[in-house]
């Protein structure tokens, strides 16, 4: 058993009201420009404090014997998360996706700082219960869920990991070109991508696919299978629209890139992150070994 006692790692993002700074310099200035257009710098401002009066709450409630620690998302790519970390998650549900994979297995609490604004998926501890969950996620004993998560794995050996979905496609708004397999049948595509997208995405973008295409596929949230679905396949004499949506469990889904240049993968919406994804690379998509430890309340 480790003797280094547990970490609490606070991960946040910026607000809406420090980007405006970042941007106008001074509050006058931010205010002067929100102003001239109708708004009110008033609210992004109480949206501020609250978030910090949530990570305030949440670090005075850490045991006296455990060590802390803050990561920002634009920095969470250069942080190293230890075995013995503890994630409390301080935003909006997109944030902890945002932070899922970069863990392996760490238990994660979600404190939502704006509930009447943020739906609370994902961020669903209440302040109340932060002190004696964190402990009792230490010692195996506080509610979770493992939630499955997706993998991209290109046959250069780079790996890319997702709560919610990967995307596959052009990085523009031509259409994306690949050969895609799905068990023993395979056809060529012209599309505008594809994602797949675990349970826990099924939510979000691959809702919005399958309520556009009635193309229904139940995915439990902690069920170790994900789903793909195809973008908008254009029917040709050299491209095929048979293979649209699928689940995927033991086996995974191929895609053979055939795009010159513009092809990527990503992940989470991240578009910034990214794996080039160019002519006769290939990659696998299914659901990853690793899971969300997710403390639910």
């Amino acid at each position: 058993m480790s003797t280094i006692s547990p970490r609490a790692v606070f991960v946040t993002r910026e607000t809406d009201y420090e980007l405006l700074l970042a941007r106008h310099a001074t509050r006058g200035q931010a205010k002067f420009f929100l102003e001239t257009r109708g708004q009110d710098i008033d609210l992004l401002e109480d949206r501020h404090r609250r978030l910090y009066g949530t990570l305030q709450a949440g670090r005075a409630a850490v045991p006296s014997d455990w060590r802390q620690a803050a990561v920002r998302r634009a920095d969470l790519n250069r942080f190293v998360f230890g075995p013995e970390d503890v994630i409390i998650v301080v935003g909006q549900d997109g944030l902890v996706a945002n932070v899922a994979k970069y863990l392996d297995g760490q238990p994660v609490l979600g404190l939502n700082p704006a509930p009447d604004l943020y739906d609370g998926v994902l961020v669903r501890v209440p302040l109340a219960r932060l002190k004696p969950l964190l402990p009792a996620s230490v010692a195996g004993a506080a509610p979770a869920e493992r939630r499955t998560m997706v993998e991209a794995r290109l046959d250069s050996g780079e790996r890319l990991l997702a709560l919610n979905e990967i995307f596959v496609g052009h990085h523009s708004h031509q259409s994306a070109r690949y050969r895609i397999t799905c068990g023993d049948l395979a056809e060529d595509h012209s599309s505008s991508g594809l994602i797949v997208a675990s349970g826990t995405g099924a939510t979000g973008w691959a809702r919005s696919i399958m309520e556009a295409t009635q193309a229904t596929l139940l995915l439990g949230n902690e069920e170790p299978a994900v789903a793909f679905f195809v973008r908008e396949p254009f029917p040709s004499v050299a491209t095929g629209t048979t293979l649209r949506a699928g689940k995927l469990a033991a086996a995974p889904l191929a895609v053979t890139s055939r795009m010159n240049e513009g092809g990527v993968i990503f992940a989470d919406g991240i578009e910034q992150d990214f794996l080039s994804f160019d002519w006769g690379q290939s990659v696998m998509l299914g659901p990853a070994a690793q899971t969300l430890h997710l403390i639910t309340c």
